[in-house]
């Protein structure tokens, strides 16, 4: 990933500049779970604290992993693929059990 993609992201006056991604996951989809993808703001650590001791920084990209989506997506790769059909993010996650047809959720 690029630090430059997600710089773009301006937020809002109360926001701040967006700083990096929080990365969860939420109970939905036809296999039980799905990522969840939000920007992180300037002031993110100041609300969420405990995600500082799980905060992943790749080639200037800062990924914030919510706490309760940790134990689901330990060891997984995140990727972004920018293709003639897609512009999307794909996650390769060893300890899924199974996903559904259209790749939007899995169980682990």
């Amino acid at each position: 990933l690029s630090s430059s993609r997600h710089n773009d992201s301006g937020g809002s006056v109360e926001e701040g500049k967006a700083i990096g991604i929080r990365l969860g996951t939420k109970k939905r989809g036809c296999n039980g779970l799905s990522y969840t993808l939000n920007y992180a703001y300037e002031d993110h650590l100041q609300k969420h604290g405990r995600d500082e001791a799980m905060t992943v920084e790749e080639n200037g990209l800062k990924v914030f992993v919510e706490p309760m989506a940790l134990m689901n997506v330990i060891g997984t790769t995140m990727d972004f693929v920018d293709d003639e059909m897609s512009s999307e993010f794909t996650f390769t996650n060893p300890n899924s059990k199974g996903e559904c047809g259209c790749g939007e959720s899995f169980n682990v």
